[in-house]
């Protein structure tokens, strides 16, 4: 700062003499602390006290506060603390309104992909028991599958997990309060635990990884009886006869395995299966379910929920009205399980008090290319952001990128197109860049060629399982070299087979690449080697013979 150059330098120099005691230049301060001229400022060099003074950013608490200890805001906050930056995490979890909660990781390890995978895998060992007599096992006895045996074993190691993230939080000096955080001002968050205690925190810059919760139907009933998936994977009693409310992947993950492990299922179906994935690929998952028992209500919303009898599991009576016209129906199940969607964990949060924008509809926060809210110092990462994908891995990758970005010099950003992902139905359904419907949508028709097939994997030949079933389909730029743009299967291991592929599609898979790839025999993700048929042709894809 030059005093001659400045219109008010007489008063600036007057102000400082009377601040420091100092008349002379420089004059020297680090991060609001006086150091004097050049001399103290080469002591305070040989001493320490300059580094000291350099390294501690005095006008904040921390350089980043993350809110949410979930997948992305985990994986953003250990990176940043690599990178040598003094990092706070806040993570509470809300009760759900059956009184469920959960220890540090988020949805995915709690309440989500985890368990949900882990239950999907105890309903397949059914389906494996019943092969193996065809294989040759012999065994007399009637089995019978215990619940609390399995939600026992899946808890402990949910437990497990939630031990690692808070071992990982503290290697690498990570600060972990469990509590709910909100903003007060700029830079500035309180945050309130367990007991109602209050402590304001502040720093440089923050990020929203708050993540989303379960809707419920706002109907007579819903909070009081009904449970989601924050209740369902530590129910402390077998569900018995369920009615499941939804057509998400949720709701038909949850519907397939609890009718897996025996029970009396029926999803209740307001409109479409599935939306957002491909619809083709959506009703076959629907069939098959339907095939092996799961019964479908089509066209039906749940107007009130009522309690005929208490219990482990009790007893409700379920009024439905048709989404077509006047008629109502009624039954009676143990367990009502609501997956309509969920809803963003953005809106107590004191948003408002800072300026950060939200879709006022969605919750949903706008963030540019590199996560950045409307408010310069608030990023944001995972399933809160709008017209982004809710994935776990991507709000990991999200994270991690976001913080390499802030406190190492990189410039990577995350790519959020030609995503994989796997819906963990009976029969799996993976996919991977655009639906047949968005494709069309994109590319018009026209430039469009899709090869499918329908298929029988090995396994499932002994076994005496239904032929005709398995399907594989890849949608093709004709005019872009018959780029791979969409990737579909349903079958055994689709989230395997689907990784693999994505690579592939990550690095610019053509039709004449997966041509040229010599298929591993006998699998099922060979298909894709030898697809012939085109939808166009109009030839028949059943397989002939037994």
């Amino acid at each position: 700062l030059s005093f001659h150059s400045s219109d008010d330098g007489a008063s600036v120099q007057e102000m400082l003499s009377e601040i420091t005691n100092q008349r002379t230049v420089p004059n020297i301060f680090v991060n609001k602390v006086h150091l004097g001229g050049c001399d103290r400022t080469f002591q305070a060099h040989q001493s320490g006290l300059l580094e000291k003074l350099l390294q501690e950013d005095s006008a904040y608490d921390y350089d980043l506060i993350v809110i949410g200890g979930g997948s992305g805001g985990l994986a953003c906050a250990q990176e940043a603390a690599i990178l040598g930056k003094k990092v706070l995490v806040l993570d509470f979890v809300v009760p759900s309104p059956q009184g469920t909660s959960w220890g540090l990781g988020g949805t995915c390890v709690n309440v989500g992909c985890v368990p949900k995978k882990l239950m999907h895998q105890a309903a397949l060992l059914g389906q494996a028991l019943n092969d193996s007599r065809k294989f040759g096992w012999e065994y007399s006895q009637q089995v019978k599958h215990n619940w609390e045996t399995m939600t026992e074993a899946i808890q402990n190691h949910i437990g497990s997990l939630n031990w690692g993230h808070r071992l990982s939080l503290r290697e690498k000096s990570v600060v972990y309060v469990n509590a709910y955080g909100e903003f007060v001002e700029h830079h500035k968050i309180k945050a309130t635990n367990r007991k109602g205690q209050e402590t304001c925190y502040t720093a440089a810059k923050f990020v929203i990884a708050t993540g989303k919760r379960p809707r419920y139907l706002g109907i007579p009933g819903d909070k009081e009886y009904c449970i989601t998936s924050d209740d369902l994977f530590s129910l402390p009693y077998c569900p018995g006869k369920t009615l499941v409310v939804g057509a998400s992947y949720v709701a038909l993950e949850c519907a397939g395995f609890l009718s897996g492990l025996g029970l009396d299922v029926t999803v209740m179906v307001r409109s479409i299966l599935l939306r957002g994935f491909d619809q083709e690929m959506a009703e076959r998952v629907g069939s098959y379910m339907e095939q092996h028992g799961v019964k479908f209500l089509r066209k039906f919303i749940p107007v009130m929920v009522q309690q005929l009898e208490k219990g482990s599991p009790g007893k409700l009576k379920v009024v439905a009205k048709s989404t077509e016209g006047p008629e109502t129906i009624e039954g009676e199940y143990n367990t009502v399980l609501l997956a309509i969607g969920r809803d963003s964990c953005t809106r107590k949060m004191g948003l408002d008090k800072i300026g950060v924008k939200i879709n006022e509809k969605s919750g949903k926060i706008p963030v540019n290319d590199v996560e950045q809210t409307n408010v310069p110092y608030v990023y944001a990462v995972g399933d809160i952001l709008e017209g982004k994908l809710e994935l776990t891995p991507v709000a990991i990758q999200a994270g991690r990128l976001l913080s390499r970005r802030l406190f190492g010099g990189r410039l990577e950003k995350c790519d959020y197109l030609n995503v994989p992902t796997t819906v963990f139905t009976p029969l799996e359904y993976g996919c991977c860049g655009l639906s047949e419907e968005k494709a069309i949508q994109v590319h018009k028709k026209e430039h469009l060629e899709v090869y499918h097939t329908l298929f029988w994997p090995l396994e499932w030949t002994v076994a005496g399982r239904d032929n005709n079933t398995c399907y594989a389909k890849i949608i093709c730029n004709k005019f872009d070299n018959y780029r791979v743009i969409g990737f579909h299967v349903l079958g055994p291991n689709a989230g395997e087979v689907t990784q693999g592929f994505a690579a592939a599609m990550k690095c610019g898979l053509t039709k004449q690449l997966l041509d040229d790839t010599i298929g591993i025999h006998p699998t099922c993700g060979e298909v894709f080697t030898t697809l012939e048929i085109t939808k166009s042709s109009g030839l028949d894809v059943t397989q002939k013979g037994c």
